[in-house]
């Protein structure tokens, strides 16, 4: 489980394919303090490190997680952002964040808001699952690429965020422009009690 507050951006160094599953191997400044088999999530992905050597750690993803997730488009040289399993002994400054990403979404606007930004995100809307909660609430929470953030102008099938200046430059919505593809994780809230209300 995850908070939504991402610690830093993780570096891509190289990628093997293996039959149907990517080894992925990143580069970041707390590589030291993990261990194997230990929960990271990656845009807003939850994968398992399976080895570390020095300042880099390995993860693999299967062929659905490559297809439901942006992890797919990734190459050598980009940045994802990084965040390690939630400690349940402090203050959850984000919202429960489980690491399933759902679908993906398209920037198809970045506008400035004197200082700040709003983007614009649009995603495929499919009735079904927006009847089991998958979907944006004016004020709700959401995940994109693994970042808390909190829904402004809710559409059935886009939304906006507002990024201030730190989450801009601390995460990789600085390198998000029009067309790029990011990972949603709808709250899961939502999805509990659509399903209640379903039954």
């Amino acid at each position: 489980m995850f908070s939504g507050i991402v610690e830093e951006c993780a570096v891509l160094v190289a990628m093997v394919k293996d039959q149907e599953n990517v080894h992925f191997t990143f580069v970041c400044s707390f590589t030291n303090e993990l261990k194997i088999d230990q929960s990271v999530s990656h845009n807003g992905v939850c994968l398992t490190v399976v080895s570390i050597d020095g300042d880099r750690y390995t993860v693999t993803a299967m062929k659905e997680t490559l297809e439901r997730s942006n992890l797919g488009l990734l190459k050598v040289g980009d940045e994802v952002n990084v965040e390690r399993s939630m400690m349940m002994n402090g203050r959850l400054d984000g919202h429960i964040v489980q690491g399933h990403v759902d679908q993906t979404a398209c920037c198809v606007a970045v506008d400035d808001a004197e200082g700040s930004y709003y983007f614009t995100f649009e995603y495929a809307y499919n009735p079904e699952m927006a009847r089991r909660g998958y979907l944006t609430v004016d004020k709700g929470s959401v995940t994109v690429n693994g970042v808390s953030l909190t829904v402004c102008n809710p559409t059935d099938n886009s939304f906006q965020v507002a990024i201030i200046p730190y989450t801009f430059e601390n995460t990789n919505f600085h390198a998000i422009k029009v067309g790029t593809v990011v990972n949603l994780e709808f709250d899961i809230i939502g999805k509990y009690i659509s399903r209640m209300i379903a039954h």
